[in-house]
């Protein structure tokens, strides 16, 4: 990730060039100080890509579009592969992320001369999913988030062709998919430059180094200072703002997707009192709903799209009339905002697919959270214990 040292400053990564010079001398050390951790015999060896064999590389580069029983591959590129491989890593449906070189020319590169900008690479990864799980547009959702999408040139402070970014199809129907959702990110405006991501076909991909695989398991302290001074995350801060982690499907563990239906529909799927409570930030009296003295064990889902929301393990008698938790059971599937309304403040609580309003959060609740969630039962549908499998949240019972 070193580059081609005057071609990075003079492309205008934003940081001082004493700061600059300093992340790339750091980079290239600490590199190839795991590399003796690792027990390797020399540095000439490390040079030369260690790979045990130029012809079982190249195979495995040749062989990796061909996708094992029931899973995919997306191929993308990100910048610096050392930061694009743990927003992929716990993902369900997710079973590997392999750091490596995309998108040039050159046979079997090693890490020295894809990072000079000599073979037409760029640092990417390779994440093989279930489909059946986790979908390719969702990954590409979690891409977005990960890296600048504005920014041809480069990452952040990795310059040059090598750290370009892009992604590489690997059938009509991912070409398909990213092509929508590239069109749809361009379209929410939530960027003030052009999408500059290109949408190439896969040809090859060649594995980086050992050392460079999970090198934020491997190295952490260095890893978290590289990021750190990077500015990746500060920028997606900036960007992404609540949405920055994208939770799957949003409906817990990889769930499927869903499409909010219109007024018009809610109103006749909708009591009039769900209705106002969720669609108008409504409340519902208080000791006169359905929740507010339900001791069954089950969970707790939204009652527009079915996330899972709340379970019974975290509710609390608040004395209050409402139903009350102390967390939320998936923490994705809700949002907060500032509450100004009835001459005071107060934090509303929110579900993020389907964007219901559910109540407020307060400072006054039990430990271990300190929290209460009040919440109205008019945005709430119970699902008991015992039907939680055929209802599809299985996946949940463990904790009961």
């Amino acid at each position: 990730m070193d580059g081609d040292l005057p071609d990075k400053i003079e492309s205008g990564s934003g940081l001082p060039a004493g700061r600059f010079i300093l992340e790339v001398f750091m980079k290239k050390v600490h590199a190839y100080y795991l590399i003796v951790l690792l027990g390797l015999t020399s540095l000439a060896v490390a040079a030369a890509g260690f790979s045990s064999s130029q012809n079982s590389k190249i195979l495995i580069a040749k062989e990796s579009h061909k996708m094992a029983e029931n899973l995919e591959i997306a191929t993308l590129a990100g910048g610096c592969f050392w930061c694009m491989e743990p927003p992929f890593e716990n993902l369900p449906g997710v079973h590997k992320v392999i750091s490596g070189y995309t998108g040039g020319k050159e046979v079997n590169p090693t890490y020295e001369q894809v990072a000079h900008g000599m073979t037409g690479h760029t640092e990417s990864v390779q994440v093989h999913f279930d489909p059946k799980q986790i979908t390719y547009a969702d990954i590409l959702e979690v891409f977005w988030r990960n890296m600048d999408p504005t920014d041809a040139a480069g990452q952040f402070v990795d310059r040059g062709k090598q750290y370009r970014p892009g992604i590489f199809y690997h059938s009509e129907e991912q070409k398909k998919t990213a092509l929508e959702s590239k069109t749809q990110l361009e379209t929410s405006k939530r960027f003030r430059r052009p999408i500059a991501v290109e949408i190439t076909e896969f040809t090859a991909f060649y594995p980086a180094e050992d050392y460079h695989q999970d090198f934020y398991k491997k190295s952490p302290a260095h890893y978290k200072g590289y990021r750190r001074g990077s500015g990746r995350d500060i920028f997606i801060k900036d960007i992404w703002g609540e949405d920055k982690d994208y939770a799957p499907g949003g409906m817990g563990k990889g769930g499927g997707k869903f499409v909010k239906p219109s007024p018009a529909e809610l109103k006749q799927t909708l009591t009039p009192m769900q209705y106002r409570v969720t669609q108008q930030e409504g409340t519902e009296p208080p000791f006169k709903n359905e929740f507010w003295d339900n001791h069954q064990a089950g969970i707790y889902v939204d009652i527009v799209s079915g996330e899972p929301l709340f379970s019974s393990n975290d509710k609390f008698d608040s004395q209050t009339g409402w139903p009350s938790f102390t967390r939320p059971l998936v923490q994705e599937n809700v949002y907060t905002k500032k509450d100004s309304s009835f001459f005071m403040v107060r934090v509303e609580v929110r579900s993020k697919q389907a964007d219901s309003h559910l109540g407020h959060v307060f400072e006054d609740g039990p430990q271990p959270t300190g929290l209460r969630y009040c919440i109205n039962s008019a945005s709430l549908r119970f699902v008991p214990v015992e039907k939680m499998k055929e209802q599809g949240y299985g996946e949940f019972l463990d904790g009961f």
